[in-house]
């Protein structure tokens, strides 16, 4: 084993194995295809171990790949660290709000409120289980969402904690039989399809929480469509194929749908805070923080009565 190895070869071998895929990290970080495999090779060398699997359609960690990838991610973000405190700076803290009308969006706008002197930078995921992801492998500190929807091995590399009982709504063409109404009975939607996000991976928690919901209910969930990207793409498919959308009552305005509230039961969606276990950041404390206080003054973890919640959300909240 080297006593040394430079912390280019460590990035190179991070961004491969983020990826699993060498023209996506070489694009990442800037570099030609051709430098990142020399660098791998040299590490791999160094190491004397191979830490990948390559064949013509894949590449996979091997295990000694598995064993390396924690502790580089450790040495690179105390390099990062010894890079900020030499140039006297702090990196902003990343946090996702997964869409501008959220809970994770009000939360970020009181920590900012909060802690003016400190710099948060939102970014935009459309579901948990892909920005997850990205916290674990480093690109997001901080996000929002249902845990219980996340593999276990994923959940397992992160911290978090019960944010908010978000009331489920259910999004209505403004002509739908039932968009009259204040609120939406459970039991009135019975033979309708809604669309949940089906086929869209980063949103797995989600399609499996209406999975839940609808499961012997007579309510069928929306076939698998490609991944919807951004508000008013979102608003244009949704129109065009009219359906009806699972959705939180923290919801954007789509034109020509309403939103509902649904009841008997009341159906909520539990909510945490989730960052990756080795951020230490002030702009973390901050976010914690706020969150502690809009929990306390504005009842975010209260439950209105006859709420439906799934078991295993009430395990791990």
């Amino acid at each position: 084993m080297p006593h040394d190895i430079e912390p280019r070869l460590l990035r190179a071998f991070a961004a491969v194995a983020e990826d699993l895929h060498f023209t996506r990290a070489a694009a990442r970080l800037y570099v030609a295809q051709q430098a990142l495999s020399r660098d791998i090779r040299r590490l791999e060398r160094e190491l004397g171990c191979a830490l990948f699997v390559r064949t013509t359609r894949q590449v996979a960690l091997t295990e000694d790949g598995v064993r390396l990838l924690p502790y580089a991610r450790r040495v690179l973000g105390a390099y990062d660290d010894l890079a900020a405190a030499r140039t006297g700076g702090m990196r902003p803290l990343i946090v996702d709000v997964g869409a501008p009308v959220s809970t994770a969006a009000e939360l970020l706008a009181y920590a900012r409120e909060s802690a003016p002197d400190l710099e948060f930078v939102a970014r935009f995921h459309s579901g948990l289980t892909g920005a997850a992801a990205e916290i674990v492998a480093g690109r997001l500190d901080v996000s929002a969402g249902r845990v219980a929807g996340l593999p276990e091995a994923l959940r397992e590399q992160l911290e978090y904690r019960p944010l908010r009982f978000e009331r489920m709504a259910v999004l209505l063409p403004d002509d739908h039989v039932l968009a009259g109404l204040d609120e939406v009975p459970l039991g009135a939607l019975a033979g309708e399809t809604l669309y949940a996000a089906a086929g869209n991976p980063a949103t797995a928690e989600w399609t499996d929480l209406a999975e839940r919901l609808f499961e012997g209910r007579g309510i069928e969930l929306a076939p698998p469509f490609p991944e919807i990207e951004g508000a008013e793409e979102f608003a244009r498919v949704i129109r065009k194929r009219r359906w009806s959308v699972l959705a939180s009552t923290e919801f954007i305005e789509v034109e020509g749908m309403v939103l509902r509230p649904i009841v008997d039961p009341v159906p909520l969606s539990p909510i945490s805070l989730v960052w990756r276990k080795d951020v230490r950041h002030p702009a973390l404390d901050a976010i914690r923080g706020s969150a502690d206080v809009l929990v306390e003054t504005r009842g975010w973890l209260e439950r209105p009565p006859g709420a439906w919640i799934p078991g295993i959300d009430l395990t791990l909240m």
